[in-house]
């Protein structure tokens, strides 16, 4: 279980993308614990909002359907309307800038970056040379090409 870096959410294949979902909704449903998310629970659910808004931003980039949100709903009733009010004003840049996990550093980048490299290069199917290509530029540009 983890959540990718925030700023390669738009990089992930489908089947991580969609994986990524299913365990954001294991958060919300059942506040699992688990070493490699545990950090999520130290933040406001701010956080953790902003994160799932971006991912499903990237879900309408790509025209995938959520089938339900009824998870994420209840899991953020007590806030989501003084969250969105929020960042209705602040708009919703400046509102992500400024929610990040701090765990999402570089050093968290690069290591994200290997996990699916490991997966591209063992032929993970829906992983293709276009999509591994268009994340390779971005971690480079990020890391001043020290990957």
């Amino acid at each position: 279980m983890r959540l990718w870096h925030i700023d390669i959410l738009e990089y992930l294949p489908k089947s991580q993308l969609l994986a990524q979902w299913r365990e954001l909704n294991s958060i919300y449903k059942k506040q699992d614990k688990h070493i490699l998310i545990n950090y999520v629970y130290n933040y406001d659910k701010k956080y953790l909002y902003m994160y799932s808004q971006k991912l499903l931003g990237v879900f309408i980039k790509r025209n995938y359907k959520v089938k339900s949100f009824d998870n994420f709903n209840n899991y953020f009733a007590d806030t989501k309307e003084r969250l969105s009010k929020e960042f209705l004003q602040r708009g919703f840049g400046k509102s992500l800038k400024h929610y990040r996990f701090k765990e999402h550093n570089k050093e968290y980048l690069k290591i994200c970056y290997y996990n699916l490299k490991e997966k591209y290069l063992r032929g993970q199917k829906d992983f293709t040379k276009d999509i591994f290509d268009k994340l390779d530029d971005y971690v480079w540009k990020e890391t001043n090409g020290r990957i």
